[in-house]
């Protein structure tokens, strides 16, 4: 079996000139963090308060549904183990 020769790929040689046309990569993460958070678009008063209060609610009956499931399963589980004893 003839082995075929497969061509390596060489890093190209950087030339000092090249690399300080390079911007910083910490100044350009700031500059376009700082574009971006210029497109955010942030809720009203009223809009954050009806949402919050929508949010809480729903936590709130979520907390209630668990609460109540609980205490059927520990109520069930105790009538189940009362009539094996």
């Amino acid at each position: 079996m003839r082995r075929e020769e497969v061509p390596v790929a060489r890093k190209e040689e950087v030339k000092p000139q090249e690399t300080l046309n390079k911007p910083n990569p910490i100044v350009s993460f700031l500059k376009e963090s700082r574009e971006e958070f210029a497109k955010i678009v942030w809720p009203s008063r009223q809009q954050l308060f009806s949402e919050s209060a929508g949010v809480l609610l729903m936590v709130i009956l979520s907390a209630t549904i668990i609460y109540l499931v609980d205490n059927l399963f520990r109520w069930a589980s105790a009538q189940v183990f009362q009539v094996i004893q």
